[in-house]
């Protein structure tokens, strides 16, 4: 099953949703207002990427990001987790594997390339 991470009213998880629905293609939304993302999610997530997946230019990062950046690598996990808002979005997994994380104009035929 894809499975589509975010926050449902973020512009991009709404640009993405549409699209997946569109190309009639199923999923399911894991909100993170709704449910906090676990240290599990966000491991696989930093795994892909190389790095945690924080969105640096969003408004709650720049917000906490004093705090955010004084802590260790495991205590940065478990802040991501809490302040969710801060997580790149939206992030696309096909059976707990991660395929896709943020949006752009070629994301749907890389999401079809993958499924």
């Amino acid at each position: 099953m894809l499975t589509v991470f975010g926050i449902k009213n973020c512009d991009k998880v709404k640009k993405m949703i549409t699209e997946l629905k569109e190309s009639e293609i199923a999923f399911e939304i894991y909100d993170f207002k709704k449910s906090a993302p676990t240290t599990t999610h966000i491991s696989r997530w930093s795994n892909f990427l190389g790095e945690l997946p924080v969105n640096k230019r969003g408004t709650t990062y720049r917000k906490l990001k004093d705090s955010f950046e004084s802590l260790s690598e495991k205590e940065k996990v478990a802040f991501v987790c809490e302040h969710s808002s801060m997580i790149k979005r939206p992030i696309i997994e096909f059976n707990d594997e991660v395929i896709l994380i943020g949006h752009d104009s070629t994301s749907i035929e890389r999401i079809k390339q993958k499924i």
